[in-house]
């Protein structure tokens, strides 16, 4: 008896994986949905937010950000701007 739990303890193993894998992809996708739109949250331009930088700041992030953060660098058009012409919202909060 105690053989046969042995033999499926990996089968339960990876089914257990396999679900905590579904449960983190359906919860990604649900937070993908709540995104907010690509509108300047601010004003001033990154020079101004960034004085202290005289020759830029790359709005390259990184570490991990949201799939909503994303979006809104994608819908900027972040990875084309060129210091000091670069949207507010291409960096973190």
């Amino acid at each position: 008896m105690s053989n046969t739990g042995t033999r499926y303890r990996p089968i339960f193993a990876w089914a257990a994986l396999a679900v905590l894998l579904a449960v983190g992809a359906a919860q990604s996708a649900a937070t993908s949905k709540e995104t907010r739109p690509a509108l300047p949250s601010d004003t001033r331009t990154a020079e101004q937010l960034f004085a202290d930088a005289p020759d830029g700041v790359d709005p390259v992030v990184t570490g991990p950000v949201s799939t909503a953060f994303k979006q809104r660098q994608e819908a900027a058009n972040c990875d084309r701007a060129v210091w000091p012409n670069i949207p507010t919202v291409c960096y973190p909060d």
